[in-house]
């Protein structure tokens, strides 16, 4: 019998030992979900963010949420099972599907393009393999760097095959394998080897290998005509308000930057990235070794400073940027973190929001988001005078709580050029010259506004 109280005893200061940390780590893991949620909050009602945010610590998710609208028109919120165009987040699932081949014995990372497309032009398929394609080192073109991609290509369908010949007579830019160059035609061109390997089109073959394995419902390649529950619109942002993306058929961007996806899913994916279910270790190593510029197969990889940390942590990541919608998944393998931000109203700085919840995460200071200078601006000449306008500019250009872009103020010119109101573009295009002196780009603006102004010698010569 005192044996048995003496266990028990021993028994309970164990459990009240294990529900101490318990609650402990959950008060912590609370207090850096709040601390996320108040960040966000501030990059929202700087108009800095408009999308879904997920967090998680050492694999468990903490923190999940939507801010701003997922329709505006409608006054739809966006949250967390909301869908987003993903850009070049697709081509890490690209290029699982190409290790998944590799795995099988049906594509070679040495095996050449036409090996695989017989079609493909000899002079330049014959020496460009898919490791060439699949780490940015191929010296094809870029198709998204064509002068006026998005008015002459951007809107129209295309099947793949007919797409490929839109590049694949084009000269290299360098011999393949000696420099890095992002290439959206390598990634293209990965997906149309998909297919003829397979057999099957490129979005079936993602369901087949990777969205069904892993439950991802809330994922798939982002059709145009699919009426999509819970889709995002998206938007672009300009210091004058918002306006809805232009539109871009998604046969485009097709294995280079066609998917979709929530916050919640894209966690799914980097869960079974820990395990075995999609690819072995073997070949996940090889698809996350870096090469030239620190990228490897669909990822950027490098070490991080985190604030005061002594040690760097490593950092696994891929953002996206397409008509509307700009995208960040970031891991940090060693200690399971993820930070996931999936926004839809075009470009904006989501490094930075990825710094500053790193910094939660880590138990570092933050720094606190900051207002754009060309915004408070933009809505004093909506509001009052010139001379107004241009006194709050002085007021406010060297605030902390304020940040001066170059090129918002740029935008802010050519926004206010395109309402036709002659003399307000006047204000901020020569004030970037005052700002940025060696930026060739803002003397050239600054010409334009005069030039629309019908100022031609102050276009040249500048202001008198």
């Amino acid at each position: 019998m005192p044996f048995m109280k003496k266990n028990v005893t021993f028994i309970s200061q164990g459990v009240a030992v294990f529900l101490l940390l318990t609650f402990s780590t959950l008060s912590f893991a609370q207090e850096k979900a709040k601390q996320i949620d108040e960040l966000m909050r501030q990059y929202e009602a700087n108009r800095q963010f408009n999308g879904s945010v997920l967090v998680a610590e050492n694999g468990k998710v903490i923190f999940k949420k939507g801010y701003g609208m997922g329709n505006m028109e409608w006054a739809i919120p966006n949250a967390s099972d909301t869908k987003f165009r993903l850009g070049s987040i697709t081509k890490q699932f690209t290029s699982l599907l190409i290790m998944q081949l590799v795995e099988k014995g049906k594509l070679k990372l040495d095996g050449k393009i036409t090996d695989y497309l017989p079609d493909y032009p000899k002079a330049t398929g014959d020496k460009i393999t898919v490791h060439h394609l699949l780490t940015h080192t191929s010296g094809i073109p870029s198709y998204t760097g064509f002068p006026k991609f998005s008015e002459t290509l951007s809107r129209d369908p295309f099947t793949p095959d007919a797409f490929v010949k839109k590049f694949s007579d084009l000269p290299l830019e360098f011999e393949p394998g000696s420099k890095f160059a992002y290439d959206n035609s390598g990634y293209f061109l990965l997906g149309v080897i998909i297919e003829k390997v397979t057999g099957k089109p490129y979005a079936q073959v993602l369901q087949e290998n990777i969205f069904t394995p892993l439950h991802m419902q809330n994922s798939g390649y982002d059709l145009y005509a699919t009426v999509l529950p819970k889709r995002a619109t998206g938007y672009e942002k300009t210091p004058l308000g918002y306006v809805n993306a232009p539109y871009l058929d998604m046969s485009i961007p097709y294995a280079a930057g066609a998917l979709y996806a929530t916050v919640e899913d894209l966690y799914l994916w980097d869960q079974a990235l820990y395990g075995d279910k999609l690819l072995s270790a073997a070949s996940k190593a090889t698809m996350f070794k870096p090469y030239l510029s620190q990228n490897a197969y669909g990822w950027g990889i490098g070490k991080k400073q985190v604030g005061k940390l002594k040690d760097s942590i490593l950092v696994m990541e891929h953002g996206g940027g397409i008509n509307g919608f700009n995208t960040l998944l970031s891991r940090q393998p060693e200690q399971k973190h993820l930070v996931v931000l999936l926004n839809n109203t075009g470009g904006t700085n989501l490094a930075g929001m990825r710094d500053n919840i790193l910094h939660v995460l880590y138990n570092q200071a933050v720094e606190l988001p900051k207002k754009s200078v060309a915004e408070a601006i933009a809505r004093e000449l909506a509001t009052t005078s010139l001379a107004n306008a241009l006194k709050k500019y002085r007021e406010i250009r060297k605030q902390p709580e304020y940040h001066l872009s170059e090129r918002e103020i740029n935008q802010l010119g050519y926004g206010l050029m395109g309402k036709r109101n002659s003399r307000k573009p006047l204000p901020s295009l020569p004030l970037n010259v005052e700002e940025y002196p060696q930026s060739a780009n803002v003397y050239d603006s600054r010409g334009e506004a005069y030039r629309a102004n019908g100022e031609k010698t102050q276009a040249i010569t500048g202001p008198a």
